[in-house]
C-alpha cells in the first residue's frame, strides 16, 4: 500500500491537471482490431488498465477478467492480437508472427508490427478519448506481456502508468542511456522465464518489481499470486478526489 503522502502527491497531480471524469469509449473505426471496453463501475475513469493476451488466445477471457477486477476509478481495455495462428481451425491470435513456414517456433520474434499497433491505439487514447499516457496501464500474459514491456523501453520517454507482465519477457536487450520511468512488476514462474529476463528488464526500467510465482502454471491462479499485483497497483493507480473516494485497495475483489 502506498503510503498517506504518495497518495495526496498523485491527487494533487490529478487536481491541477484535469481530464474528463468520464472518458468517450474507442471507436471501432480507429482501432484495428477487435477490442473490449468498459468505463469504470464507480462513474469516473481516472485510469486505464489495458489487458493483452498470450499466444493462442483471444481478448475474450481478459475481457471478463478485467470485469473482475473492479479496480477504482478503473476503466478497462481487452484487445486481441492482429495475427491468426497457422495450423489452427480454433479461434488463436498472436501478436506478432511466432512461426515459421514449417510450423516451428521462431527463436528471435520481431515485435515491430504489434509496437505500431499499440502506438496506434494509444495515439487514438490520447488524442481522441481523452487519456493521459501517466493514466494507462498494461497488463499482459506471456507474449501479450512481452509487447507491453517493449512498449515499455520503446516509449522510454514518455512513461505510461504501469505495466505489469506476466511471464512475458522483453524480446531485446536494452541499452538504453535513459530508463523507463514506467514502473514495472515483472511476474513469473521459473519454469518459463528465461534466466536473463529480470537483468534485462533492469536494463530497460528504473523501478522493477519481481514477483515469483509457484513452479507450475500460467497465469496467476489464487489470492496469494494475485496479491502483491493488486498492491502495485494501489501504489500506481492515480485517484480523483471526489464524493465518496476511498482506497484502491478496498475496492479489490478477488478473482
Amino acid at each position: 500500500m502506498a503510503d498517506t503522502q504518495e497518495i495526496h502527491i498523485r491527487e494533487a497531480q490529478a487536481a491541477s491537471n484535469p481530464t474528463p471524469r468520464v472518458k468517450p469509449p474507442p471507436s471501432t473505426q480507429k482501432i484495428p482490431v477487435p477490442f473490449f471496453y468498459a468505463p469504470s463501475d464507480d462513474g469516473t475513469d481516472e485510469n486505464l488498465l489495458i489487458l493483452l493476451h498470450g499466444l493462442g488466445d483471444t481478448h475474450l477471457p481478459f475481457s471478463k477478467l478485467g470485469r473482475q477486477l473492479k479496480l477504482p476509478q478503473t476503466a478497462v481495455m481487452a484487445v486481441r492480437a492482429p495475427d491468426q495462428v497457422p495450423f489452427l481451425y480454433e479461434e488463436s491470435y498472436a501478436w506478432f508472427t511466432s512461426f515459421d513456414e514449417l510450423g516451428e517456433i521462431i527463436e528471435r520474434p520481431n515485435p515491430t508490427s504489434a509496437l505500431a499497433l499499440m502506438d496506434r491505439i494509444l495515439q487514438h487514447l490520447t488524442d481522441d478519448c481523452g487519456w493521459p499516457l501517466h493514466r494507462v496501464h498494461l497488463f499482459g500474459f506471456a507474449q501479450g506481456g512481452s509487447v507491453a514491456a517493449e512498449l515499455g523501453v520503446q516509449r522510454s520517454r514518455q512513461a505510461l502508468g504501469s505495466i505489469v507482465t506476466v511471464s512475458g519477457p522483453l524480446l531485446s536487450y536494452p541499452t538504453l542511456s535513459t530508463l523507463s520511468a514506467t514502473p514495472l512488476l515483472a511476474a513469473y514462474r521459473p519454469s518459463a522465464m528465461p534466466l536473463n529476463a529480470l537483468t534485462s528488464f533492469k536494463k530497460g526500467f528504473s523501478r522493477v518489481v519481481e514477483h515469483k510465482m509457484n513452479a507450475d502454471g500460467g497465469m496467476p491462479a489464487s489470492k496469494a499470486e494475485w496479491e502483491p499485483i493488486m498492491r502495485f497497483w494501489s501504489e500506481v493507480l492515480g485517484r480523483r478526489r471526489v464524493e465518496g473516494l476511498y482506497e484502491v485497495m478496498s475496492g479489490m475483489a478477488s478473482v
